[in-house]
């Protein structure tokens, strides 16, 4: 059990929950309401996906914006 834990994936949040009305992602985590709300009910194979999928995100809004 204490394997699980070492290996626990940590969460993308920052602390700046506001969700963009445009994109609808979170403006500090760039999830989705839903991927927030099941982030600790994802499997860790699930959960290291959708930090790449957060990482594209970030970088093609940022990208965007300049």
């Amino acid at each position: 059990m204490l394997d699980n834990l070492q290996q626990e994936v940590k969460s993308p949040c920052i602390g700046v929950c506001a969700i963009d009305d445009m994109n609808g992602l979170c403006q500090g985590c760039y999830r989705t309401i839903d991927e927030i709300k099941g982030w600790w009910d994802m499997s860790q194979t699930d959960q290291k996906n959708l930090l790449s999928t957060v990482a594209e995100r970030e970088s093609a809004l940022a990208n965007f914006d300049d």
